[in-house]
């Protein structure tokens, strides 16, 4: 069975549901790109590992919106049956690791933003997403504090690591702007009570994300003119050579059993 549906064709809590779950499992998946390619040992494990915690967190949301949906529906069907226009996951979560000082811009950016999300759910009027993300906001804690001393690292630390990092940074912040930019699937969950309304999430972020900047000597981020579509199922042409490495196996062998 193929599931197409996005916020238009399902109803506003399974709809905001997949896109909690989208943003989990495609970072997740970008995230495990590094396994067996850190620059050392301890920080391939350390990236891998928060691949894992983010998988398995896509897991309880899929399982989540299974739910919701019915009629025999699953876990992997949302996750490796669906086509790129039916996921609604942010874009930066899709963009290429690119180097090292790439790949930790994107996840501070999206950590920070991770955890005040989390944050927020933990009061959502909906009893499932609260329970998720009180046990999330553990792990996340844990990944932002990881992302914010490497960017503090590289920013202190060299010369030619300040300039890449800085680099980065400055890529990756219209990415992050998206965060911030509500979609039909935002404002449908924070007028139902059950998401938050991204906007207030802001000031926060930017406060956090500028104060790690500043320990590590790095301007305060200009987040530009926003690029923006992940939520609406609109991604970039990353998006379907993702999908298409991911769902190879499910898509091959659809009746096959984990």
């Amino acid at each position: 069975m193929t599931y197409q549906m996005k916020w238009d064709t399902c109803d506003p809590k399974t709809a905001y549901v997949l896109h909690l779950a989208d943003d989990a499992l495609i970072l997740g998946q970008r995230l495990a790109e590094w396994c067996g390619h850190g620059p050392i040992l301890e920080q391939d494990i350390a990236l891998t590992n928060i691949s894992l915690d983010l998988i398995g967190l896509a897991r309880q949301y899929y399982q989540y919106a299974a739910e919701l949906m019915g009629e025999g529906c699953s876990e992997n069907d949302l996750a490796y049956h669906r086509d790129s226009r039916a996921f609604m996951n942010h874009l930066i979560c899709e963009q290429p690791n690119g180097h090292w000082g790439d790949t930790l811009a994107r996840q501070f950016y999206f950590d920070t933003f991770h955890f005040f999300q989390l944050e927020a759910l933990a009061q959502s009027s909906d009893e499932r997403l609260r329970h998720i993300a009180a046990k999330a906001i553990k792990e996340t804690s844990y990944h932002a504090q990881y992302s914010a001393e490497w960017i503090i690292r590289l920013g202190d630390g060299t010369e030619e690591s300040h300039a890449k990092i800085a680099q980065s940074l400055r890529h990756f912040a219209p990415f992050a702007h998206e965060f911030f930019v509500a979609a039909e699937v935002d404002r449908a969950a924070s007028e139902a009570g059950f998401g938050p309304k991204v906007s207030d999430l802001s000031s926060s972020w930017v406060e956090k994300v500028d104060a790690i900047l500043q320990l590590a000597t790095l301007d305060p981020v200009d987040l530009g003119f926003p690029k923006k579509g992940g939520k609406a199922g609109l991604h970039s042409e990353h998006h379907g050579y993702l999908l298409a490495e991911m769902q190879s196996l499910a898509r091959a062998y659809p009746d096959a059993s984990w």
